[in-house]
């Protein structure tokens, strides 16, 4: 769904994507608006689904996780009821963050972070549970750019 958004809204969204503990007031004054009238456009937002929500985010070395691992996946199934397994199976992964179906060569695409390779290996013993045909990995070994901000 495509929200129409104008250059105010615009201001609200760049605004929290920077930093999403903002008070009221704070967004406000940096979008030049009355409370109230920032408010109101903050509720439409949230009601338009286009805010997933507001989270902090963790520096994954300062907590433990300082391994980040791209996982290619490939199944010869698919199947609904597969699919469904394959779902419950990373749904319950510690470390696993983001998951995508892909096309080309690569059925899946999992983002996880663990703590060493040992860990690596739980989550990949964890995975194996979903019955898959290849499972490759890549770790990272230097983070060059990071951002969960969206160019609006």
């Amino acid at each position: 769904m495509n929200v129409a958004l104008d250059s105010i809204d615009r201001r609200i969204l760049r605004a929290l994507q920077g930093d999403a503990s903002l008070s009221l007031a704070d967004l406000a004054e940096r979008v030049a608006l009355s409370r109230s009238a920032c408010g109101r456009r903050l509720q439409k937002l949230e009601q338009a689904g286009v805010m997933r929500g507001r989270v902090t985010l963790l520096n994954g070395p300062a907590v433990g996780l300082p391994l980040t691992v791209f996982i290619t996946v490939r199944t010869s199934q698919h199947n609904a009821a597969w699919a469904t397994k394959f779902s419950e199976v990373v749904e319950s992964i510690p470390g696993v963050l983001e998951v995508y179906r892909m096309a080309g060569d690569v059925d899946y695409l999992i983002k996880a972070v663990v703590a060493d390779m040992g860990d690596y290996d739980r989550l990949y013993q964890e995975l194996l549970k979903a019955d898959l045909l290849d499972v490759s990995a890549s770790f990272v070994m230097e983070e060059i750019r990071y951002s969960t901000a969206l160019p609006i």
